[in-house]
């Protein structure tokens, strides 16, 4: 991959990793907003709990893209971005437009989407 080629996913990863820290901070301040609260009935506090699963499971998959793209990050620094962890062949170009944190390219996410789905 050419330098100006990382560059460009780099900073797509930068930009990505404020969005999400951004999002984060938000549901975290949703979170504390919905705990403090007063709930007038039990109505009242069915929606308020199923609206702190609901933001705590959107921070909880926020939380793991940010850590992949911490981890893409990485190796962009030590120079293996874009490269596939399984059959190390360069992933695609639209890939990693699509999914900037990709670890493999397409053939190997099928193989391994389909061992998965065979467990």
């Amino acid at each position: 991959m050419r330098k100006n080629e990382v560059k460009f996913f780099k900073d797509m990863l930068l930009e990505r990793k404020r969005q999400i820290q951004k999002n984060i901070e938000n549901s975290h301040k949703e979170i504390t907003s919905l705990t403090q609260h007063d709930v007038g009935d039990e109505a009242d506090h069915a929606a308020v709990s199923t609206d702190r699963m609901i933001e705590e499971a959107i921070s909880q998959q926020l939380n793991k893209e940010l850590t992949e793209i911490e981890y893409a990050l990485g190796k962009v620094k030590v120079g293996t971005y874009g490269i596939c962890e399984m059959c190390e062949e360069d992933i695609s170009f639209q890939r990693l437009k699509v999914k900037t944190h990709a670890k493999y390219c397409i053939t190997c996410r099928e193989i391994i989407e389909k061992s998965a789905n065979k467990n």
